[in-house]
């Protein structure tokens, strides 16, 4: 069975029990909603013991069961053509300058990990249309000057 084949029958096994992300998420339990929900989807892998409950809450079988705690192939064609996935791609493309410049002056020459990160989303009630709010939170690794000798600082942190 290929990766794309499982998420297919999981996303059967949840549309025809009628279930939301919200319950899977909390039957399975343990880590981000985000992660739960992207290793469903095929873009994440569940620990041993979430494969567990996943594997029984969906019925699948022992191979299923393992495939979901397999590293996955991440990612997808870009530009995305799904129109609320290319929304975040918009924002980087327009934004991401901005973004870079900022974390340099604040932090230093280096990037914002996307794997000791943290998502959380919140639904904000507006009387103009409820909006959503993302809170991003990654670890700041500085850039390594390979090969910097006597005083040169070897990591990219922001020279005071």
């Amino acid at each position: 069975m290929k990766r794309s084949d499982l998420t297919e029958k999981i996303l059967d096994i949840k549309r025809d029990k009628g279930w939301s992300w919200k319950f899977i998420t909390g039957e399975i339990g343990g880590m981000s909603d985000v992660l739960i929900v992207g290793a469903l989807l095929g873009q994440m892998k569940l620990t041993k013991p979430q494969c567990e409950k996943a594997a029984a809450l969906f019925g699948l079988t022992e191979s299923e069961k393992r495939l979901l705690n397999e590293v996955p192939l991440r990612g997808t064609s870009m530009p995305p053509t799904d129109p609320l996935i290319y929304r975040f791609y918009e924002l980087v493309m327009i934004n991401g300058p901005a973004w870079k410049a900022l974390i340099e002056e604040e932090f230093g020459d280096g990037i914002m990990s996307a794997i000791d990160f943290d998502l959380q989303m919140e639904r904000l009630p507006d009387p103009k249309g409820d909006r959503v709010k993302l809170t991003m939170s990654g670890k700041f690794l500085p850039f390594k000057y390979y090969g910097a000798t006597g005083n040169n600082q070897a990591l990219g942190y922001k020279e005071e």
